[in-house]
């Protein structure tokens, strides 16, 4: 895959896993009124929620580009579809608090099986995958899997590098990542990203479709 693409990717993942969600908010959440390992293990166990979601989109597009082209600038079509609505939601989204009475403090591998608990129990993320991998895989590609595998694999060690990050940062970034101005620029923000990625989407369709 060309070093553009992954770089690209890579960065859009990286204001993706900073804009504030009911995930980094918890692992920060945990890091600030814990310890910083209490974020780091929550982050471990959404990484590996990830690697499911990954397999399952990689398999699920493969199989569909497989069948049929068609299908496959389909699925990009209604990908971008999605694109546009996640972003207006994200563009109407307002600061998220979590009160600490609802930040329990448990045990290290009850942390790590949490996390895997919240990303399998997502059905957004499943959804948010198959809309947005496949903008970054050529129709005519012909190793769409290897290239899917390689695309998860950045969008896990993405959210692993920036939530650790916040789970050790936590005293640092509490006020910041709470602080409800900072909370809608970082949306506004990801609104524009989605959004173009959403109208890249749709230019790169073939123009026969």
């Amino acid at each position: 895959m060309p070093f553009d693409t992954l770089f690209s990717f890579a960065l859009i993942m990286i204001i993706l896993a900073l804009s504030p969600g009911s995930d980094n908010l918890y692992v920060l959440m945990q890091s600030a009124l814990y310890q910083r390992m209490a974020g780091i293990w929550v982050t471990l166990g959404l990484c590996t929620g990830l690697i499911f979601h990954t397999l399952a989109a990689m398999f699920g597009i493969t199989v569909i580009f497989q069948t049929s082209a068609m299908a496959f600038t389909l699925l990009k079509l209604l990908g971008a579809a999605y694109l546009f609505f996640l972003a207006w939601k994200s563009f109407q989204s307002g600061a998220l608090h979590l009160r600490k009475r609802s930040v329990t403090h448990l045990p290290a591998s009850k942390l790590y099986q949490r996390g895997i608990w919240m990303n399998l129990t997502n059905p957004k993320v499943s959804i948010f995958f198959l809309a947005l991998l496949p903008q970054f895989v050529e129709t005519d590609s012909q190793s769409i899997s290897e290239h899917m595998a390689i695309l998860g694999s950045i969008a896990i060690g993405v959210t692993l590098i920036v939530f650790s990050s916040i789970a050790v940062l936590a005293g640092y970034a509490k006020n910041w990542l709470q602080s409800e101005t900072m909370q809608r620029t970082l949306h506004q923000i990801t609104a524009v990203v989605l959004v173009i990625i959403a109208f890249k989407l749709i230019f790169s369709l073939p123009s026969e479709f």
